[in-house]
């Protein structure tokens, strides 16, 4: 299973059309929060056919919006401050702060955690725990990113715009 690992999009939906156009055809796509506006929920409900999990951020300020949107379409799935998955026999968790993020990882309960929230890519491993943050679709502060993890393989890829 190929999962698209997408983070602080902040409206840049510009950047979000890229990556999505990138992400087309995998299996899954997983947000670690600040999408911001619900228009870009909306955009990645209508481009990605596939399960969307978004686990709201900070900067998410609309959520009764963006539970409208969600649930528009089945397979769309909101969450806060964390989601635990278990995908292709993968025990995945996911959250938008760092502070959660590593301290899921280093509970070394899973095979994968995901988080975002500093706009900066990075990729740990915890024992057996990959810890990975994909930075950020918005472009501010670097060069925009997104990160996909195959499960198959257990490895995670970070990726330019």
């Amino acid at each position: 299973m190929r999962i698209a690992v997408l983070s602080d999009i902040h409206d840049n939906i510009w950047n979000l059309e890229e990556v999505l156009n990138r992400v087309a055809g995998m299996d899954l796509l997983l947000c670690c929060g600040d999408l911001c506006a619900p228009f870009s929920l909306k955009q990645i409900q209508d481009a990605f056919s596939g399960p969307v999990h978004v686990v709201l951020g900070n900067n998410d300020g609309d959520p009764l919006l963006l539970a409208q949107i969600a649930s528009q379409r089945e397979e769309v799935y909101l969450y806060q401050p964390l989601v635990e998955l278990e995908l292709d026999g993968k025990k995945i968790a996911v959250a938008h702060y760092p502070q959660i993020g590593q301290a899921l990882a280093a509970s070394r309960q899973y095979d994968a955690v995901f988080s975002g929230h500093t706009h900066r890519p990075q990729t740990q491993q915890l024992g057996g725990t990959l810890w990975a943050n994909p930075g950020e679709v918005m472009g501010r502060f670097g060069e925009p990113s997104f990160g996909v993890y195959d499960t198959g393989i257990g490895k995670f890829e970070l990726n330019r715009l």
